[in-house]
């Protein structure tokens, strides 16, 4: 290569030639770093929401133990508790995604430039984001659920 470029113009400086992956790994290393760390912060986000999502819900349920007791005495089965333990969460939880994904396509205009090969208003990357926290907020309700669910009536009713 120096013998080529050396014989076309002598005067050009040649300092370090290396191939073109070697160049491009190079000057996007620094930016996979950065969305390593970024993932693994959304990651840890979604652990602590999740977490946090379920202390709610249980604490929640916790509070209508009385209600779910005189429900089941009343002769609601299990599973219709835990369905509507479940559904009124999901039905916050999709007030909330709507709400987080109005709030992303008007925000997303400011973080166009640190989005590399995806379009800041990506479908597929709402869905799925939106997809992942309606997942999330279903296994932080189920166990809540199915614990209120498995309450005996007498018990609950005797509760505070």
């Amino acid at each position: 290569m120096r013998e080529m470029i050396s014989g076309v113009d002598a005067t050009l400086p040649l300092t370090s030639i290396q191939p073109l992956e070697v160049v491009v790994s190079a000057s996007v290393s620094r930016i996979s770093f950065a969305m390593a760390v970024l993932a693994i912060a959304a990651a840890m986000t979604l652990l602590l929401g999740a977490i946090g999502l379920h202390g709610v819900v249980s604490y929640v349920v916790g509070q209508r133990t009385r209600e779910i007791g005189v429900r089941m005495a009343l002769g609601a089965r299990g599973g219709e508790v835990a369905r509507m333990v479940v559904q009124q969460d999901l039905l916050l939880t999709v007030a909330g995604v709507a709400i987080g994904l109005l709030g992303a396509a008007v925000l997303t205009r400011f973080l166009g430039a640190l989005l590399y090969e995806v379009s800041p208003l990506d479908p597929v990357a709402f869905v799925v984001t939106s997809l992942t926290l309606l997942g999330v907020s279903f296994l932080a309700s189920y166990l809540p659920a199915r614990r209120a669910s498995s309450v005996d009536p007498a018990i609950a009713l005797r509760a505070e």
